[in-house]
């Protein structure tokens, strides 16, 4: 993603739109097993990283596409999840943002990484179209390996979309959407 055509707003640090959520894990949240649903952290990281980006943008956002999601350890009945997003690089619309998922056994104390994912959110204007957003400035030495590593997914997401287009595999959005029944 590109830090150019932003409108003319002040380049944001990333720090500024970081956010930290984090709940107990309740026994609505499992399954028979009482072990979590995997849907119920997805909500979780999806609001994390629409939070991030509302606080990056300042308008709302959308959820463009979840690039990557990661389930690495089961999250139980009682468990606390905290779930961290950070924006990692801002285009001209668009953004990345990383999320980390952590577990918590509250009785014995110990934590576990469980999920980790990267989500792409679109800036919309009041009537639902992209918004030019300001950039992001990475500040320390790890913000900046997760932007280069951004940049990378997102090349890699637009080689994917033309060789997709190109094979005649790729759906138009109307396809995407059932059709509706009357």
């Amino acid at each position: 993603m590109t830090t150019d055509g932003n409108n003319g707003a002040e380049a944001r640090p990333v720090s500024a739109s970081q956010v930290v959520m984090a709940r107990q894990m309740m026994p609505s949240d499992t399954n028979p097993w009482g072990f979590v649903h995997g849907g119920t952290i997805m909500k979780m990281v999806d609001e994390a990283a629409g939070s991030a980006a509302i606080r990056h943008s300042r308008c709302r956002v959308a959820t463009a596409a979840v690039d990557y999601m990661s389930f690495l350890h089961p999250v139980r009945v009682g468990d606390l999840v905290t779930v961290m997003a950070s924006i990692n690089d801002v285009g001209r619309t668009s953004m990345e943002v990383g999320v980390r998922v952590e577990s918590e056994d509250m009785i014995t104390g110990e934590r576990s990484h469980t999920s980790s994912a990267y989500l792409v959110m679109v800036a919309l204007d009041s009537e639902g179209s992209p918004q030019a957003i300001p950039p992001v400035i990475p500040e320390t030495p790890e913000q900046r390996r997760r932007m280069a590593a951004a940049k990378i997914r997102r090349a890699q997401r637009k080689i994917l979309e033309a060789k997709l287009k190109e094979s005649g595999h790729a759906l138009p959005a109307s396809d995407l959407v059932p059709a509706s029944r009357e």
